[in-house]
């Protein structure tokens, strides 16, 4: 199949459950074009469900004259066409959502039509569910809300109550410009069953989750399998949102740190280590690129202190991150060699591939997974373990050496375009905000 084909994505509100697998092969066989030339162990390909797989969706909601409906936007180029197109989608049922979510759509906007207060200036509708059976729906509006939103909410959620499939909490939530009333808990907590474990997970209102809880699972023990007997060890983890990873893997080593730089998803992911009963872990607000800076004692973060970290009494074989889609900056990049073991969660093989190409001079791919987390498009998430070769021990004087070598190269990339590396960061912090 061309790579074209690898790109197709079917219309937003239909599946074509007999195209899954020849789309899901197309994808495979790009992610093998990305690493051609490196050997590979056999892929381990783990695949979705092929409907109602997803637990997150956001609509907007489009007036034609006294109608109200739910829409999206579906951007591609057409023939002929340089410039992408953007064509409004109705949406009354969603098929890749999942159950819950859909009795809910379809109930919402019933409501909502006959309900004045509720459809007065609402523009979008955001819908959050669990395997759990919890939800939470956010109505945004281009207006101020009042008390008689605020009652008019506490009906719909009362009504809500009653949809088959609503197992457990509910929030309705309103938000508008500086404003954000919330009906009920403003969270759910989603129970996922990993290495024989139940754990629960608590997601903010708003902050990101994985959106395909089955797919999630699997990836999750995935990289409890291949970090698997590193408990002699510590773990450094960097972009650990809400302790999606952290929770499971604790148990696989003697002490981990985490780094996360919003505080809403530091102290989600603080709540979900308790659940759990994981008392191994350190959490602290930081950037990757200042945790590089710490690593190279370049710099000295109160926020370590605070989070009982002393860097220097840290015994870190493996590091696991998970970037957002523009990859791992260049100081990130150049302390993974510092590792024995790597594990690299990317949702963009394209990045994967540049990010871990210069650390096959040190380290082997041991184990790599793709999971389908969104099928009927183009993207694809990856998960890549590479250990050190045994043979491999480079000095840190040599290591220290690389690092000054790349971020120096950075600077000169940077000093001769700097209007192109401007326009870039400005484009990556866009991708951050969306895909975080």
């Amino acid at each position: 199949m061309s790579s074209a084909a690898a790109s197709e994505s079917l219309p937003l509100t239909t599946t074509s459950v007999d195209r899954y697998e020849e789309q899901l092969a197309a994808k495979l066989a790009s992610v093998r074009q990305c690493f051609s030339g490196v050997q590979f162990p056999d892929v381990q390909v783990v695949e979705s469900e092929r409907e109602h797989y997803r637990m997150r969706a956001e609509f907007a909601v489009w007036r034609d004259k006294e109608d109200l409906y739910y829409v999206m936007y579906d951007t591609a180029t057409r023939e002929g066409s340089v410039e992408p197109v953007r064509t409004r989608v109705r949406v009354d049922q969603f098929p890749v959502g999942s159950r819950l979510l859909n009795t809910l759509m379809a109930e919402v906007m019933a409501v909502a039509r006959s309900d004045q207060e509720l459809k007065h200036k609402l523009f979008q509708v955001n819908f959050h569910t669990t395997l759990s059976g919890e939800a939470m729906v956010t109505m945004l509006y281009h207006r101020r809300l009042d008390t008689q939103w605020e009652a008019a909410a506490g009906a719909l959620r009362g009504q809500l109550a009653a949809c088959k499939g609503l197992e457990g909490a509910l929030t309705v939530a309103g938000r508008s410009r500086k404003q954000k009333i919330t009906l009920g808990p403003g969270h759910v907590t989603e129970g996922l069953h990993v290495a024989g474990r139940q754990l629960q997970y608590r997601q903010l209102e708003g902050a990101f989750s994985q959106p395909n809880a089955g797919v999630c699972q699997r990836m999750l023990e995935w990289a409890h399998e291949s970090t698997c007997g590193s408990q002699a060890g510590d773990l450094l983890e960097l972009y650990c949102g809400n302790g999606n990873f952290t929770v499971v893997l604790a148990e696989n080593f003697r002490r981990v740190l985490a780094t996360e730089v919003s505080k809403a998803a530091v102290a989600a992911a603080a709540e979900n280590l308790s659940a759990n009963s994981v008392a191994n872990v350190a959490i602290a607000r930081l950037t990757a690129e200042e945790l590089s800076a710490a690593w190279r004692g370049e710099r000295t973060f109160e926020r370590l202190r605070q989070a009982g970290v002393d860097l220097a009494a840290m015994d870190f074989t493996t590091i696991l991150v998970d970037p957002p889609r523009a990859g791992l900056d260049a100081a990130t990049e150049a302390l993974l060699p510092h590792f024995a073991n790597v594990v690299y969660i990317s949702c963009n093989p394209v990045t994967l591939e540049a990010n871990l190409r210069p650390l096959l001079a040190t380290h082997r791919v041991r184990r790599f997974a793709v999971f389908d987390q969104f099928p009927y498009t183009h993207h694809i998430e990856c998960g890549a373990y590479l250990q050190r070769m045994a043979e491999v021990e480079l000095p840190m004087a040599e290591m220290d050496e690389r690092e000054r070598s790349t971020a120096a190269e950075g600077k000169e990339v940077n000093a001769m375009k700097d209007g192109e590396m401007v326009l870039e960061e400005m484009v990556g912090m866009e991708e951050r905000r969306q895909d975080r």
